[in-house]
């Protein structure tokens, strides 16, 4: 089992681990997920279970934050998030979080669990917290006071989200397909099509557009044709750099953060064991015997990590010799732990039971401790971060507070030394600069910036750098003169028209076939392509997908015929003549592709039913 989840590390646990809880609860916190239900008001309860305002709050927050950055990636330009419509992200939200809730009910009452070791083995080995390829549990301590929550806060967080992980793949996994099911998709997307298309492009240099038909437009799209509403905006910012500049730690603060240093470092040991697990093939009595029996084998002399790789249970190690790496105390059971730090270096424990099963436990290196000297240009840069960043948070608590009591920003460049730096104008989709930034455009755009002329609130840019901010000037939106855009408008009234003309063209033609009549279009000239299948290089995407909505011709002589406006304005009229679905003799790894890829998506269906049934017999009360 470890094996399968070590293997499957790189793929969709990694991605539920990293992408799921490390980035997700890194913005969010473990607040997020369980720190509501000391909220007072509930949002919903599910089977009894309260799901509270707070976890709402933040679900609606995430969900926004996603969707603007999705947004501003398609559109190429900064989304600002509170253009969302907020009921709908608030009830997509509540539905999440309670289709969540009764996934975890469910899991409850199935018994289904992610034992404790596969929780070691995924966080041992999350590369966030590793450093030289090795778990370090400096860093996990770091990423877990970083994200707000304690070490077996973080625990149950990730136990609950590889539940519903591992429920999800169950479904997914047992997705079935018969091989006439296999064959009958085979077939159908290896079926190709012979066709024939009649062009009717447009014509924009027979296309007349009189000075009249531009004004009248004009005159009734208003709208349409008004300047860009715009700010220009001043601000003050705070870089962290220029404070790290200006630290100089003493020697004093230096020896000490030394003393820090090596008393972390001295706690670590780089362990290796071999596991036996008590399990449903061996029990408590049996697993002993055998660990006892390898022991007996390390004292003949025989090679600890040979022993390992043969015999450990813990396939996650077992390939590593058994190796786990440096981790200091808290990581493993308190058994182990307490075998682990009695040895001395190149010792192997007696048997040691866990939870897991028999452990022998090998110490294989205790950390070597670094003199002052080494580490005195390290720790001189540690503290300067250290100072730097305490004196950036003071000063940007103490420029939020200048800011908000000034008028302008006069007063707080000239206390805090800094420059006032302007943007160039900008809209509500962002501009260059720090217009780019999200945050600053919702700052710049708000009622009390905008309207009163407050000041902003502080703005982080990013973890190094802060700004406020004030409108210098507003610049709102007006009718264009109508000879700034008689010119645009009468390139976009001819091409319109344009369109409209062959569009007709080619539906009367098209109405001419459907009705029998050939003769209408003789002399003609027809684009011939046979056998063409789904993905047919050199063919227009949207006419692919036209065709092969087409029902089977008749016969040879009663082809189909369809009609459709390309993107460039020009009618395509469209007649397929003959529809080839081939008997497929799929290779043996083809037919293995296939059966998973349907076998996968039919699993995937049945996941969602489940879902939906899990939904119909709840009982669900939204507040």
């Amino acid at each position: 089992m470890l094996q399968n989840i070590r293997d499957n590390s790189q793929g969709w646990i990694a991605k539920t681990i990293i992408g799921v809880i490390v980035l997700l609860l890194s913005l969010t916190g473990f607040e997020a997920i369980f720190g509501g239900f000391r909220s007072g008001s509930l949002a919903a309860k599910v089977n009894g279970e309260a799901i509270s305002q707070n976890e709402l709050e933040q679900a609606v927050q995430i969900q926004a934050a996603q969707l603007a950055q999705q947004l501003s990636e398609r559109l190429g330009v900064n989304f600002d998030a509170s253009r969302l419509d907020e009921k709908e992200l608030r009830e997509s939200a509540l539905r999440g979080l309670i289709e969540r809730r009764l996934l975890l009910q469910n899991a409850s009452e199935e018994k289904l669990r992610f034992s404790a070791q596969s929780l070691d083995q995924l966080i041992l080995q999350t590369p966030e917290f590793q450093q030289d390829g090795k778990f370090s549990a400096e860093r996990f301590d770091q990423a877990v006071r970083s994200m707000g929550y304690s070490r077996m806060q973080y625990r149950s967080l990730l136990e609950a989200e590889m539940l519903i992980a591992q429920m999800r793949l169950g479904w997914v996994s047992s997705g079935f397909v018969t091989d006439e099911e296999v064959q009958a998709f085979a077939r159908l997307e290896r079926q190709t099509r012979s066709f024939a298309s009649l062009r009717f492009a447009t014509e924009p240099e027979q296309v007349k557009v009189s000075d009249e038909d531009i004004r009248a437009w004009y005159q009734a799209h208003p709208d349409d044709y008004m300047s860009p509403e715009q700010v220009v905006v001043q601000y003050l910012e705070l870089k962290k750099q220029d404070f790290a500049e200006r630290a100089a730690p003493s020697e004093e603060a230096l020896q000490a953060a030394y003393q820090r240093e090596i008393a972390s470092l001295a706690e670590q040991r780089n362990a290796a064991h071999i596991l036996i697990e008590v399990s449903n093939k061996l029990n408590d009595a049996q697993a002993k015997a055998k660990i006892e029996s390898i022991a007996e084998r390390l004292a003949k002399g025989e090679d600890f990590a040979a022993l390992a790789k043969a015999f450990s249970d813990d396939t996650g190690s077992a390939d590593e010799g058994g190796e786990l790496g440096y981790a200091g105390r808290g990581v493993y059971e308190t058994p182990f732990e307490q075998a682990l730090y009695s040895l001395k270096v190149g010792e192997v424990s007696a048997p040691v039971r866990t939870d897991y099963g028999w452990h022998l436990i090998k110490l294989l290196a205790e950390p070597k401790v670094p003199s002052f000297a080494s580490l005195k240009a390290k720790l001189e840069q540690d503290i300067k971060a250290q100072q730097a960043a305490q004196d950036f948070a003071q000063a940007k608590r103490s420029l939020e507070a200048a800011a908000f009591e000034a008028a302008d920003l006069a007063q707080p460049a000239q206390e805090f030394n800094l420059a006032i730096q302007t943007t160039e104008a900008f809209g509500r989709d962002g501009g260059e600069g720090i217009a780019s930034h999200q945050d600053v455009v919702q700052a710049a755009w708000s009622t009390d910036v905008l309207e009163e002329g407050s000041n902003s609130k502080l703005i982080d840019l990013d973890a190094d750098t802060a700004l406020v901010l004030r409108v210098k000037e507003h610049q709102k939106s007006e009718p264009l003169a109508f000879e700034q855009v008689a010119s645009q408008i009468r390139k976009q009234l001819t091409a319109q028209r344009a369109q409209e003309q062959a569009k007709e063209k080619g539906e009367q033609r098209l109405k001419q076939l459907r009705e029998g009549n050939r003769d209408a279009l003789e002399g003609e000239t027809w684009q011939q392509v046979e056998n063409a299948s789904r993905n047919q290089e050199g063919v227009d995407p949207l006419l692919l997908q036209t065709l092969f909505r087409l029902p089977h011709p008749q016969s040879a002589d009663k082809p189909e015929f369809s009609g459709i406006t390309l993107d460039n304005g020009d009618y395509l009229i469209v007649r397929l003549s003959s529809v080839n679905e081939p008997e497929v003799l799929l290779a043996a790894e083809e037919k293995t592709f296939y059966q998973q890829a349907l076998a996968s998506r039919r699993g995937a269906e049945d996941f969602a039913a489940f879902r939906q049934q899990l939904q119909q017999q709840a009982k669900i009360k939204r507040y």
